[in-house]
């Protein structure tokens, strides 16, 4: 079963998005498969602290998505194919590159220094 414990909420965005990302993340890097169930609505409520409307909210959009498959009275299962990961990831990376242009010219940071940082970041591997 899916498990919640890694998510961090912060205030930067609203909640179901934080976890709607965070479910879409695990299916990028493969760490969440095809056919895995999902907790309850309730249980990620309660160990979130959150509404359970609002996890009601991100799992109806991510069955709006086809991410998740939800029967009534039963658990309701990520759903994707190797297509659907490839998709999934190529749209957070597009996301977060456009994020991150867009606050690096903002600051006015050149092209070359965004790179530079980007690959001594990438040589650190210490960027969480």
């Amino acid at each position: 079963m899916l498990s919640f414990d890694q998510l961090t909420l912060d205030g930067a965005q609203p909640i179901y998005v934080q976890i709607i990302r965070y479910i879409k993340q695990g299916i990028a890097a493969g760490t969440i498969a095809n056919g895995e169930e999902l907790p309850s609505r309730r249980a990620v409520s309660a160990l979130l602290g959150v509404n359970p409307n609002t996890v009601q909210k991100a799992y109806r959009m991510l069955e709006e998505e086809g991410l998740i498959q939800s029967h009534s009275g039963a658990k309701s299962r990520i759903v994707v194919s190797e297509e659907v990961q490839t998709k999934v990831r190529g749209q957070l990376l597009r996301s977060d590159a456009e994020t991150l242009v867009a606050a690096m010219k903002q600051m006015g940071v050149t092209k070359e220094e965004t790179l530079s940082l980007l690959e001594i970041l990438w040589k650190d591997g210490d960027t969480q």
